[in-house]
């Protein structure tokens, strides 16, 4: 199934019910004509990460379902999967015959060895300080060989993630295999997770080194068109990174869209919204929450430190359970630019401004992408976070049947569905269309969609303090507060 310009959720298989059988139960009976498609998150045999260090992608873990449930899916829902191009588990059979085998094994090249990537005597301190890296140390990892011998890899996340060398020909089949079975099993859309980071290179920062990052995007362009499945590069940074991306005809994500707006709820000003929304591009899905905290880094510059300070600071102060440790090294946390919290709560509970979010996501350029905790309107799960020790684990609640029959009942999830099953049905939305803002005030703000033929239009009308919105197609009310 071709990709539709219909609202995406993204989901775990096991958190909206306990398996991928009981997920297609959920959007069968509660959620037809609000979602459109399902990025379903990593849901191979993986050793860690939640999924992001994949063992096997030839697979589906057999606690998540199968492969005929992923199909199963797809019949009614375009599908997104995730892509790990920048690493594999070290549980993987590459690294395991690579630990057995060494300098035998057929799979040496496939990483990146870093006694051979540096020349002699390096690297230096100035090396490693030069990497744009996610921890405090080198990003490299010792393995021990059976033979008795050790040697360092590269290894950016977390231990159980080894990098691959995308430059080699034997990951190059690898990926090129990896895409043709996700075609095979109904896959539209594939994410490519942490892409950034692929590309090595001596002497640079080792992060979206140009101009071979574009080399390798397109190489994996090519190959996914054969099946006609997309791309969804995967990067949280600097917002003016997504708009090269997005130049290279790529749909990109709005990361940036989430704390723009928490900033414009929280001060009332329509001013970097409304600058934001006319920015943004067509082609990308839009965000206000996902399976990792909020970022802060996408929105520099559209906020000024000032402005991202201040909004940071409020949503400790409004959110509903929001703690500056929950996203601190205490509880595990990865990246020290994003915040641990549901969307939900990060305006404290509050279903207006929560409403009035979505009803901004909805009509702001792109295709909307609804997490599922978000979806269900849900709160910060402190007693997982604890359990865990886990910071992001504060917003991947896990919903049995009972509990996701109570939550659609609530006024605020009823409302935020019909939101989304207009935008799905209304021909505004036409991707190929257009979008006026205006700010009649500074704390007002008047987002106008139109379809291509300017035939079909749809109107957010909002004031920013008070959180009262109407939505309306031509002189028709579709939902007002």
């Amino acid at each position: 199934m071709k990709i539709k310009n219909e609202a995406m959720l993204i989901t775990y298989s096991d958190s909206l019910g306990k398996n991928m059988g009981e997920l297609k139960t959920v959007l069968d009976k509660y959620l037809k004509g609000a979602i459109g498609g399902v990025h379903l998150l990593p849901f191979f045999p993986s050793t860690g990460d939640r999924g992001f260090a994949p063992s096997d992608y030839t697979t589906v873990d057999p606690a998540l379902g199968t492969w005929e449930d992923v199909e199963a899916l797809g019949e009614d829902y375009y599908l997104m999967f995730d892509f790990m191009i920048n690493h594999i588990s070290r549980e993987s059979k590459f690294f395991q015959d690579f630990k057995k085998n060494h300098e035998h094994s057929p799979y040496k090249d496939m990483f990146i060895r870093i006694h051979e990537f540096f020349p002699e005597n390096r690297p230096t301190q100035e090396d490693i300080d030069l990497i744009y890296k996610r921890k405090d140390k080198a990003p490299f990892q010792t393995v021990e060989f059976v033979d008795g011998t050790t040697e360092e890899v590269w290894n950016t996340f977390g231990e159980e993630q080894i990098d691959l060398d995308v430059t080699k020909e034997i990951v190059k089949e690898f990926i090129r295999e990896t895409i043709k079975d996700m075609a095979s099993h109904g896959c539209s859309l594939i994410r490519l997770d942490a892409f950034a980071y692929a590309i090595k290179k001596l002497d640079t920062n080792d992060f979206f080194v140009e101009p071979d990052i574009w080399e390798l995007l397109d190489e994996v362009r090519q190959e996914a068109a054969k099946y006609e499945v997309e791309l969804l590069p995967e990067i949280h940074e600097h917002y003016s990174i997504q708009m090269k991306i997005a130049d290279h005809n790529y749909y990109i994500y709005d990361f940036a869209l989430p704390m723009v707006t928490l900033y414009s709820l929280y001060s009332g000003k329509s001013e970097r919204l409304a600058r934001w929304l006319k920015m943004s591009p067509m082609k990308q899905f839009t965000t206000l929450d996902t399976h990792d905290g909020i970022g802060v880094v996408d929105a520099r510059d559209l906020l000024t430190d000032e402005e991202l300070d201040y909004t940071s600071e409020e949503l400790y102060k409004v959110g509903a359970n929001v703690k500056k440790v929950y996203s601190s090294a205490n509880y595990n946390n990865l990246d020290i630019y994003q915040i641990n919290s549901t969307y939900y709560s990060a305006l404290g509970d509050n279903d207006r401004s929560y409403l009035l979010a979505r009803a901004i996501q909805v009509f702001a350029p792109g295709i909307p992408q609804i997490y599922y905790v978000g979806l269900l309107a849900g709160k910060n799960d402190i007693e997982l976070l604890e359990a865990t020790k886990e910071g992001r684990n504060i917003n991947r609640h896990y919903y049995d049947f009972d509990e996701i029959d109570q939550e659609v009942q609530r006024p605020v999830v009823q409302n935020l569905l019909k939101l989304l099953q207009f935008r799905n049905q209304s021909e505004a939305f036409d991707l190929s269309g257009s979008i006026e803002v205006t700010t009649p005030t500074e704390n007002e703000l008047v987002v106008v969609r139109k379809n291509k033929a300017g035939d079909q239009v749809a109107t957010l009308t909002a004031n920013l303090v008070t959180k009262a919105f109407v939505v309306q197609e031509a002189n028709t009310i579709i939902l007002e507060q």
